[in-house]
């Protein structure tokens, strides 16, 4: 990763509507133990410790979690860079996967390892909450330069012009290509793909893994799938006992 894309990351990526969702969700849990996986550069973590809960973050990409680890309160955490492969068993009280990241993971077999490794670390009851975006709401196709085309402020003071580009849409999964025009006339390109799986191939996998789905939302204020323009699946499963 381009040790410039966190900086890029945080500043088009500021606290939303899903930040609250899931702050909220984890509330139900008081002094919960937390687990973010792929918690990226920590904003979420950040909030959960702040509201009392002991949290762990676990991030694959070294150039995000040192960024996390830069933040204010970022002592209150405890950073692992790492996968899900890694988690002890039993140790969690509540699993979250944000900002899409549950899509990040492709491969259907390591999804189902993902949820596997999810369920050994949550304790019996626990739960796990995590969004999609739903594939019927096809929001792929807003991804173009003209749509899709932001300014961001960053903390120097700099701007910086971005548009997003789609390159491919097939068998469940989406490709794109992000560009950032830098300050000085330099294009930074960051490429992507997400794999879209719909509510039944997530109800599927999270049975097989050992979930029960308790709640599954289409928006951020608890519309029914298919019923908000947010286009989301929306999940909170427990671990079966």
């Amino acid at each position: 990763m381009d040790p410039r894309l966190p900086v890029l990351y945080d500043a088009e990526n500021a606290w939303g509507r899903d930040d609250d969702f899931f702050l909220g969700t984890v509330a139900e849990t008081p002094g919960a133990r937390v687990l973010d996986l792929g918690c990226g550069t920590g904003r979420l973590a950040l909030a959960l410790a702040a509201a009392g809960h002991t949290v762990t973050g676990v991030e694959p990409q070294r150039a995000s979690l040192d960024a996390a680890r830069a933040k204010p309160g970022a002592g209150r955490v405890t950073w692992i860079r790492g996968t899900s492969a890694g988690l002890p068993d039993a140790a969690y009280d509540v699993a979250l996967l944000t900002s899409h990241v549950a899509q990040e993971i492709r491969d259907d077999d390591e999804w189902a390892r993902t949820l596997a490794d999810l369920r050994r670390a949550l304790v019996d009851g626990g739960w796990l909450a995590f969004d999609s975006r739903d594939p019927a709401a096809r929001r792929w196709e807003r991804w173009t330069p003209d749509a899709s085309r932001r300014r961001l402020a960053l903390p120097d003071g700099t701007t910086v012009d971005a548009w997003t580009e789609l390159t491919e849409v097939r068998d469940g999964r989406v490709s794109f290509l992000h560009h950032y025009a830098l300050p000085g006339g330099e294009e930074l390109r960051s490429p992507g793909s997400l794999r879209f799986r719909t509510e039944a191939e997530l109800r599927a996998s999270l049975a097989a893994a050992g979930f029960t789905v308790e709640r599954m939302y289409g928006g951020w204020a608890g519309e029914p799938v298919g019923a908000s323009d947010d286009g989301e699946l929306i999940v909170v499963a427990r671990a079966a006992a």
